[in-house]
């Protein structure tokens, strides 16, 4: 399991949708689970299984012989689910790595994302799991994490890479 951390506008997603295809290109089979603040749908109104979730059921599938997907309404629930259960609804023994985007206060190993044009602090000093910081500007404070560069997915997914095959080995 690898973490990206950062503030919002510094560009996760942006990084994971470059990453992704070079890490799938290189072997790699991969899940992501990304957190969000934000009010989410991931079904569309007017189709079955939206309307059958809104007409009260709290859990629909919807499978066919491409893809499944698993829609659970969780309205009592008053804190975010954490990193554990969400894993648990994986089928981990079909994946070499897990790219978590956000869960920031989980005790997982992570890349900080650094963009100091948005005028955020550095995370790494406060958060012993952050093993490297991948920025698109020199640092200005110092560090003996390994520092990569942040427009350059392919020299992440080296790093990435040297993780997995670390933890292979």
């Amino acid at each position: 399991m690898l973490g990206f951390v950062a503030f919002s506008g510094t560009g996760k997603t942006t990084l994971l949708k470059q990453l992704i295809p070079i890490l799938k290109a290189r072997g790699l089979h991969l899940a992501v689970i990304k957190h969000t603040h934000h009010q989410f749908d991931v079904d569309t109104p007017g189709k079955d299984s939206y309307e059958l979730r809104h007409a009260g059921a709290e859990q629909v599938m919807v499978a066919s012989r491409r893809r499944w997907a698993l829609m659970v309404e969780t309205p009592n629930q008053t804190d975010d689910p954490s990193l554990e259960s969400l894993i648990d609804h994986l089928d981990t023994n079909a994946l070499d790595l897990i790219l978590v985007e956000g869960f920031r206060h989980t005790a997982v190993p992570k890349i900080e994302l650094h963009r100091p044009i948005i005028n955020k602090p550095l995370l790494f000093p406060e958060d012993p799991d952050i093993i490297a910081i991948a920025s698109d500007a020199p640092l200005t404070q110092h560090t003996d994490l390994p520092v990569l560069a942040l427009n350059n997915p392919e020299a992440i997914a080296d790093f990435v890479m040297a993780l997995v095959n670390q933890y292979q080995s």
